[in-house]
């Protein structure tokens, strides 16, 4: 009994330990998943047209079809961007590479995708959310 009791604890405090961590690793191939960071994207694009929202890095979607084909209805706003910077360690929420300070951001009311537009200048730029999964 006392051997059931001591594994069963053990693996209590395996899952506890694990799901504390905020990317998951696949076992078998030893591959992190979790959603892109903005140094993640920096990184591998350093002119991307990207700015930050609870956390969740949003890209200019311009050129993606099924995004771009959608019809889309504004609601209301959930940001303002605060700051213009391209050094991924000064990011915080309303951060942008591209988008002027003062751009407002808004929610979509109805359409599939994580999408929420921007407008500039009277024009709406439609931003994809880069979750992994």
């Amino acid at each position: 009994m006392r051997k059931v009791h001591l594994i069963v604890g053990t693996l209590t405090m395996t899952l506890l330990l694990s799901s504390c961590n905020t990317k998951e690793t696949n076992q078998l191939n030893n591959i992190e998943t979790g959603n892109p960071t903005v140094e993640e994207i920096l990184v591998e694009n350093e002119n991307a047209d990207i700015f930050l929202l609870n956390g969740i890095v949003y890209s200019n979607a311009e050129q993606i079809d099924w995004v771009v084909n959608q019809e889309l209805t504004v609601g209301q706003e959930v940001l303002e961007i605060t700051k213009q910077t391209s050094d991924s360690h000064d990011f915080s929420n309303g951060s942008a590479t591209k988008l002027p300070v003062g751009t407002k951001i808004y929610e979509k009311i109805d359409g599939n995708g994580d999408i929420v537009i921007a407008i500039v200048e009277g024009k709406e730029i439609r931003y994809l959310g880069l979750r992994e999964g």
